[in-house]
């Protein structure tokens, strides 16, 4: 299979090489030439493990790699979950449920996408003998998801951008106490917009990207968004079959790459219902399914700061099929928005798409209901899930990350601390950081230093 990207000007590429450029050559993002029917194969995967379900579903995609190697990869990636389901369903009551992310080496979603990611630039470097740089924005999860999905791994060095002071302090640790000498977590002034767009100015550099072997592990890269698809149909195939095309996934999602791995399946002929799109306060999204208009605002810091996020950069994937893949118009709309910060669509409407915002005053309100009406315990971005939701509809709600996470906010929903082991130990272990301007040019002198 070849991957073609969303801007039209970059020749089609294998998978393999798609996952190692990370953002293509134009700028923009890859995305299969062509999707498979899968609904012949859903009887055949209904009983299937997770590992075997996810080594089923990249065989239709990554062709380049030679099965068993694949079958490995997907094995090895999924070893370290502490749950034998890897994505068990918690059933709060007969319409609704929750589809639990957060049993990965880091207690968040990412490491679904991460741990494969990792192992799959292990094998290339294996195949091809070339190291790889490889550089990342965070607004939290992301960064401790690449970090543990990275380490060890022989030729990687891993440049994580993350912005100071706008993470939870145990998201921070994850990143700054690998104590690994191939790991240069970042901390930059501003947001993650801000990081994210030096990390898009970087990519663009293409005699940088070459000499350095430069890769993305952020939701650019094409491996993340389908080893996130597989999650949403391992959870629709454990649906009682009746349920199966009356239920809505409810998504919390900043950057739309989560959302959008879902609704890529419905492109390969998935009957799934919908997707709620749940936003905090920063609501770029809400706003743009509600007003038609994708346009930045000021990023407010919050009590779910994964979240804070307003340029979201995979609904460039989702505007390539709203646009019937017209690559010269969707260029035009991008380069309005980098000039203006905003652009209104006539009659936006995208069919199975709606959405939701929550304010920080809400967040820890609806996790103390939750706590009292099913004695479940969220984090505040899965609490961004339960607002809006029907009494008569059915809902699977996608718990992103462990409540440890994100102690503070429990005191003020008038609930003890969280904790988790794994994050406890982190508090007594080094933290290394490395505090850096936000610009193009310095962090490509950082990354030519540490990597010579």
């Amino acid at each position: 299979m070849q991957f073609v990207s969303t801007r039209g000007q970059a020749g089609s590429v294998s998978f393999s090489e798609a996952v190692s450029q990370g953002l293509a050559p134009d700028g923009g993002l890859y995305l299969p030439s062509e999707f498979p029917d899968i609904t012949p194969f859903l009887f055949e995967w209904e009983n299937m493990s997770y590992s075997e379900l996810c080594f089923s579903y990249f065989r239709l995609f990554a062709t380049d790699i030679n099965e068993n190697t694949l079958r490995e990869i997907v094995e090895d990636s999924y070893s370290q979950f502490s749950h034998n389901e890897i994505a068990p369903i918690v059933s709060l009551d007969e319409n609704l449920k929750v589809l639990e992310l957060f049993h990965g080496p880091t207690l968040a979603f990412k490491d679904f996408a991460l741990q494969l990611l990792g192992n799959l630039y292990e094998e290339q470097i294996k195949k091809s003998g070339r190291d790889l740089t490889i550089l990342g924005a965070t607004s939290g999860d992301t960064g401790a998801a690449a970090i543990a999905g990275l380490l060890g791994k022989k030729g990687v060095t891993v440049f994580i951008l993350f912005p100071d002071g706008k993470v939870s302090p145990l998201q921070e640790r994850q990143m700054t106490c690998s104590a690994s000498d191939n790991v240069f977590p970042l901390a930059i002034e501003g947001t993650f917009d801000d990081a994210q767009r030096a990390v898009k100015e970087i990519f663009s550099d293409l005699e940088f990207k070459k000499k350095v072997g430069l890769s993305a592990v952020n939701s650019i890269n094409l491996a993340r968004i389908l080893a996130q698809s597989v999650y949403y149909l391992f959870a629709w195939l454990k649906l009682e079959k009746e349920d199966r095309l009356n239920t809505t996934f409810v998504v919390p999602t900043g950057n739309f790459g989560n959302v959008f791995a879902g609704w890529l399946l419905t492109k390969m002929k998935l009957p799934i219902k919908g997707f709620q799109v749940a936003t905090n306060q920063n609501d770029v999204l809400h706003r743009l399914f509600k007003y038609g208009q994708y346009s930045l605002s000021e990023v407010t810091q919050s009590l779910a700061p994964s979240m804070d996020i307003q340029i979201a950069s995979n609904f460039e994937r989702l505007l390539y099929f709203i646009l019937d893949g017209d690559t010269q118009k969707l260029t035009q709309i991008m380069a309005i928005f980098a000039k203006e910060g905003k652009y209104r669509f006539d009659n936006f409407q995208v069919d199975g798409f709606s959405s939701s915002s929550v304010s920080d005053d809400e967040i820890p309100e609806i996790i103390r209901n939750v706590q009292d009406n099913y004695d479940y315990l969220v984090d505040p971005h899965t609490a961004c899930a339960f607002k809006d939701l029907k009494n008569s509809e059915k809902y699977l709600i996608l718990a992103t990350a462990h409540a440890a996470k994100f102690p503070d906010v429990y005191e003020t929903a008038s609930l003890p601390q969280p904790k988790s082991a794994i994050l406890e130990e982190l508090k007594e272990k080094k933290s290394v950081k490395f505090s850096i301007c936000c610009d193009a040019v310095a962090i490509r002198s950082f990354i030519e230093d540490k990597i010579s």
